[in-house]
């Protein structure tokens, strides 16, 4: 032994008290542990309640077993769209951009879906002849959406015809009966 080594430890020494634990240092670390509080650590659980667990799951998992078959994006999509209430939504979207299929080319060209606000059905036409021949067709055309759009909840359909210019209002308009008081 070297004097230069310095003083050495007595033989029997106390344990070192246990360090605190040390602070995460990437936000993986810290989601780990936020995830492990929130959830516990599955070996501390009680064999009671691992028991209650494996009873609440059913059998256990395999592989290869039913329930286990992958599925397609559409199933999946449709499963999520009925889970979340999308499928009204949804299907009146479908129903204004697939307008030109249910009416036709001509009527399309001349009309377009404007708006659906209570089951009810808003369609802009170019002309009042155009109005007046949708409204003649109006039934065929409400039988056509409830067949194929059943979840877009449409009860009627209003056909609108161009705004007409108006004599009550504007920069010209004047008190009283205007432009056709010349007939009295």
């Amino acid at each position: 032994m070297n004097v230069d080594d310095g003083p050495q430890p007595p033989a029997s020494t106390p344990p070192a008290p246990p360090e605190p634990e040390a602070q995460p240092d990437s936000e993986a670390q810290r989601v780990y542990l936020r995830f492990r509080s929130v959830f516990g650590d599955p070996n501390s659980r009680s064999r009671d309640a691992r028991k209650r667990k494996s009873i609440k799951l059913g059998s256990p998992s395999q592989p290869f077993g039913t329930g286990r078959e992958p599925r397609g994006i559409a199933d999946v999509l449709s499963a999520v769209t009925n889970e979340l209430g999308w499928n009204s939504p949804l299907a009146q979207s479908e129903l204004m951009t697939a307008w030109p299929d249910m009416v036709g080319a001509e009527l399309a060209a001349h009309s377009d879906p404007v708006s659906i606000d209570d089951g009810t059905l808003t369609v802009q036409c170019d002309s009042t002849a155009w109005a007046t021949q949708l409204r003649l067709m109006r039934t065929q055309v409400t039988t056509t959406i409830v067949q194929r759009y059943p979840d877009a909840g449409i009860q009627s359909v209003r056909f609108l015809a161009p705004n007409a210019p108006t004599w009550k209002r504007g920069p010209r308009s004047v008190p009283g009966r205007g432009p056709r008081d010349t007939y009295g």
